[in-house]
């Protein structure tokens, strides 16, 4: 039977993507929904996702492999239907682009999802950078590179400070 999971979806990769790439989209993923951390039901089914697409696309052998049994997107950008129903049945995928698309919903004029375009958390927003390393962002606030978000930090750190002063007790 063939596998109707894709590995690059569910790592949220690009097929081209570098092996450093791959390990660090593991890594994030892995803290995110790994069921120690995670108050989500279906945690352990994520990281059996995870875990598998990892597994197919950490070593070169077994990612030619794969490669090799993955219908190619054409030029246009549109997905053979092969490849779709694949896409439908990835359940990990589903459930990322649902709370992705639910949180930025619920945050959009939030401060709070403003996503660095640069550097170490590139990519990520700045209240996932404050539940991961809030001292970077009181950095990037004085840093000549964090002007431009300087505003949008000191509404994060605002938020944040009763969380942090009351963990302090």
């Amino acid at each position: 039977m063939p596998e109707t999971r894709d590995a690059y979806l569910i790592l949220q990769l690009h097929p081209s993507a570098v092996p450093e790439l791959i390990e660090a989209a593991y890594r994030t993923l892995a803290r995110l929904h790994h069921p120690d951390h995670s108050e989500a039901p279906d945690a352990g089914a994520a990281m059996a996702d995870l875990n598998w697409a990892y597994a197919t696309l950490r070593e070169p052998a077994l990612r030619a492999a794969y490669d090799r049994t993955k219908v190619a997107i054409p030029v246009d950008g549109h997905e053979p239907a092969g490849r779709q129903a694949a896409v439908a049945s990835s359940s990990l995928s589903q459930r990322v682009a649902q709370a992705a698309a639910a949180a930025a919903e619920r945050d959009a004029g939030s401060a709070a999802a403003t996503t660095l375009d640069f550097g170490r958390y590139a990519g990520m927003t700045l209240r996932e950078i404050a539940g991961v390393e809030p001292g970077y962002l009181e950095w990037l606030r004085r840093h000549s590179s964090g002007l431009r978000y300087r505003h949008q930090i000191d509404q994060v750190l605002a938020a944040l400070t009763p969380q942090r002063s009351g963990s302090a007790e």
